[in-house]
């Protein structure tokens, strides 16, 4: 039972919690415009949640344990109370449900930056609620008081500089911290007050000797009037010692006094005072009463100046109170969500997917639930399952095989330790009744109970204990009629209050409902409490909760499965050759009865088991067989449906492998294209370059060949033209002066180059060349529009 402050956040609620029956505690709720909780309370009445067949399931489910591991995780007194409070009150809606989650994710995500970290150990919530209370009252706060609240305002701010250079960094980081991210950026720190507070209050909680002069003139005078007392009191012990040798300085009521351990007289005069312990004496000498009065008195001065200085401290949070409230208010609350945040942390929880029931359309598939071994191997697609659980633990169980792995570490005791196993539960949307079968201690109760815990740690913003991602519907309700004298009334124990329990979850179940049933129709003649069992689970399934799952012995219930599509069965598997069970769940088939075979096999005698089978019948017999055969069919076909699964995701990796080789294959076969493409370029360039070079050589050569023929030349044409009489007289001057120009021994004929202008003497003007074929002595020249090929003897350079 909670019995101290319990932070809570919105209107004032009442709720039930683990209950003896005794005479409920009421305190009240008070709020200050909505936002902040200065007195809290917690009222034992069944008015809080549904009924009390809804608080006894969640008490058979053992829920309060799995409050107060989550509330462990809250770093403050307020918010391990206020984790409880709202992790019982399982009244959220749908919308609801979805922010927790919210709040939960990003305090995920704050815990894994680090820098953003909610830690809020150094925060002394109770201390900075009892300022605020004051400050109301208008009393003056205390000295740790105030530094609580100063301490308060400077993780508030430290908190927000941190987020704030996180949001620098990454921008992103405001998305993912939302919703606690506008929270923490809507804080409003007065940071005047935290720095006067740390002007005049020291950590310890005393006010400072600069708070004010009038406080430091008078704690020097008390520091003055001390060290006089002290003196007089050692002269007055030093001169008695002689006579009363056992004498010691000390104070009564802040009186400096001479304590004597005997009842000896003192050589000096003074008062005696009452000794508490009857033994010795206290006197009070009567030259230090003067002193201790003024002392007294210089103490009371003190006391008001440092009152004085409170005062001040107070009104100034008295301008600001409303910003305090709502600061504490808000740490509280994220104190909480932290709380969530690190449990999921540290037992490995998953977010889940949850979803209004009716939202989703139903699937056409069977209903299903895989075994342990391989969960996801079957299925993938989880919107077509009404519940979808893969590898769930029961949080209590993780809880206390970590505890008792920790002692076992820490006594350095050689112990193995057995992991919980988890259950898989993949349940379609066709599927209403579940019937789960199998030997006692075979692990069915764990299962109901991990279902029901499961459903809801989603419903109240936790993350659920799987190894993998979670669909679950939104269950406004979790009702569970569980065989549990330690936890439910004594009624429930008998066989009237177990059909009363049942008839009023019956009553109150909803389409949203989940309904887990451990033994129904046990505690009776078999025959009866099967007839109805299965009129039960039959009214569940037309009229009932959204799911219910019910365990039993009952073999006629095993068959409702083969006359109404929406029951399923599964069994609890048994090792028969280790005589112990698996804990983990086979589905498809009913579970058999072992008891016979387990005697038989513990070396009860063969008489005993001969006709033990025979008054169980051979029908039964039969039936067992037939059970037999479907679960070893069963197993084989898991068997080959997780070989053939195994084969085929070892084919998917080797066609990955084989594309990536293929890709690989292909940019090998492009490089090497491209180098060699690169190296006969470079080749072709070269030899160009060679040929380039050769080809100079040889024009070179041949010029230097045809000068002399060319000379040659020209002294013939000279000797034709001076014996030629037919000219007339101006074309032999042109023609003589020409000659004479050519036979000028000074002038030698140079080869034209390509680009250079040379004077064509049949057209009187200049041409560019462009091209020269000393071989054949000719030259290809342009002179505007006109080319034309002439001889090296028609130019002249």
């Amino acid at each position: 039972m909670l019995s101290s402050a319990a932070a809570l956040f919105g209107n004032p609620i009442s709720l039930t919690l683990t209950p003896p029956p005794p005479p409920p505690l009421t305190l009240s709720l008070h709020f200050k415009n909505r936002a902040f909780l200065t007195r809290f309370s917690i009222s034992a009445n069944h008015d809080s949640i549904k009924s009390q067949v809804h608080l006894d399931s969640l008490r058979v489910l053992e829920w309060d344990k799995l409050c107060d591991s989550v509330a462990g995780f809250a770093r403050t007194p307020l918010g391990r109370e206020a984790t409880k409070a709202k992790l019982w009150c399982l009244s959220q809606t749908y919308e609801e449900s979805l922010r927790l989650l919210d709040e939960t994710n990003a305090a995920v995500e704050m815990l894994k930056h680090g820098a953003c970290s909610l830690d809020f150990g150094g925060v002394k919530v109770v201390l900075v609620e009892s300022a605020i209370q004051r400050a109301r009252r208008s009393s003056a706060v205390e000295g740790i008081e105030a530094v609580a609240v100063m301490e308060l305002l400077q993780y508030a701010e430290h908190l927000q500089s941190n987020l704030k250079g996180a949001i620098k960094e990454d921008a992103e980081w405001y998305r993912r911290f939302m919703p606690l991210s506008e929270v923490i950026m809507g804080f409003v720190v007065n940071r005047s007050l935290a720095k006067l507070i740390q002007q005049v209050i020291d950590e310890d909680g005393r006010v400072k000797d600069s708070a004010s002069p009038n406080l430091k003139r008078l704690r020097n005078q008390v520091r003055t009037l001390e060290k006089k007392i002290y003196q007089l009191m050692n002269s007055l012990v030093r001169n008695d010692k002689s006579v009363t040798p056992l004498l010691e300085v000390s104070t009564v009521d802040g009186r400096w006094c001479i304590k004597s351990s005997a009842n000896e007289m003192t050589s000096f005069k003074g008062l005696l005072l009452p000794s508490g312990s009857g033994k010795g004496s206290i006197v009070e000498p009567l030259s230090a009463v003067p002193l201790n009065d003024e002392l007294q008195q210089t103490r009371a001065l003190v006391s008001e100046a440092e009152a004085e200085v409170l005062s001040m401290l107070t009104e100034k949070m008295q301008m600001d109170l409303e910003n305090i409230e709502q600061l504490l208010n808000s740490i509280i609350e994220l104190d909480v969500v932290n709380a969530r945040a690190t449990y999921g942390l540290a037992y490995g929880g998953t977010c889940p997917n949850i979803y209004l029931p009716g939202g989703h359309s139903s699937s056409a598939s069977d209903a299903y639930i895989s075994g342990n071994k391989h969960p996801q191997a079957s299925y993938s697609k989880k919107s077509g399952w009404v519940l979808y659980l893969p590898k769930a633990h029961h949080p209590l169980l993780l809880q206390q095989h970590r505890q008792n792995l920790k002692k076992a570490r820490k006594d350095s005791k050689n112990v193995t330790l057995v992991h919980p196993v988890p259950v898989d539960f993949f349940i379609t949307q066709k599927i209403r009744v579940l019937v789960i079968t199998g030997p006692n201690t075979g692990g069915k109760t764990i299962g109901l109970k991990t279902v029901g815990l499961a459903a809801m740690m989603a419903k109240s913003g936790l993350h659920v204990l799987c190894s993998e991602s979670v669909h679950i519907p939104w269950f406004d309700s979790v009702f569970a009629d569980i065989g549990d004298e330690q936890s439910l009334s004594q009624s429930l124990s008998t066989f009237s209050g177990h059909l009363k329990h049942i008839s009023d979850i019956q009553l109150q179940s909803t389409s949203c409902s989940l309904v887990l049933l451990d033994e129904v129709g046990a505690g009776t003649n078999p025959l009866e409490g099967a007839a109805l069992g299965m009129s039960l689970l039959e009214s569940f399934a037309e009229t009932g909760a959204l799911l219910t799952i019910a365990t039993t012995h009952h073999g006629e219930l095993k068959t409702l499965k083969y006359s109404n599509d929406a029951f399923e069965n599964a069994c609890m598997e048994f090792d028969e050759v280790n005589l112990k069970p698996t804990y983990r769940i086979l589905w498809g088939v009913p579970g058999r009865s072992n008891a016979i075979n387990i005697a038989e096999r513990l070396g009860l005698p063969g008489r005993v088991v001969d006709n033990a089978r025979e008054l169980y019948g051979a029908a039964s017999a039969g039936i067992d067989e037939v059970i037999v055969d479907m679960e070893r069919l069963k197993q084989e076909y898991q068997e080959l449906l997780y070989e053939a699964q195994n084969h085929l995701t070892i084919s998917r990796e080797l066609h990955e492998k084989l594309l990536v080789a293929k890709r690989k294959i292909m940019e090998h076969g492009n490089d090497q294209r491209f180098r060699q493409m690169r190296e006969i370029s470079e080749a072709a360039a070269m030899a160009r370059s060679i040929l380039h070079k050769k080809a100079r050589k040889q024009r070179e050569s041949a010029i230097q060949s045809l000068q002399p023929t060319l000379e040659r030349k020209r002294q013939l044409a000279l000797a034709t033209n001076a014996t030629d009489n037919g000219e007339n007289s101006t074309t032999k001057r042109r023609v003589s002066s020409s000659e004479d120009v050519k036979k000028s021994p000074s002038d030698k004929f140079e080869l034209p180059k390509v680009g250079n202008m040379v004077f064509v003497s049949s057209l009187g003007k200049k041409a560019t060349v462009l091209r020269v074929e000393p071989s054949k002595e000719e030259i290809l020249v342009q002179a505007g529009n006109i080319k034309m090929k002439l001889k090296l003897g028609d130019i002249k350079t």
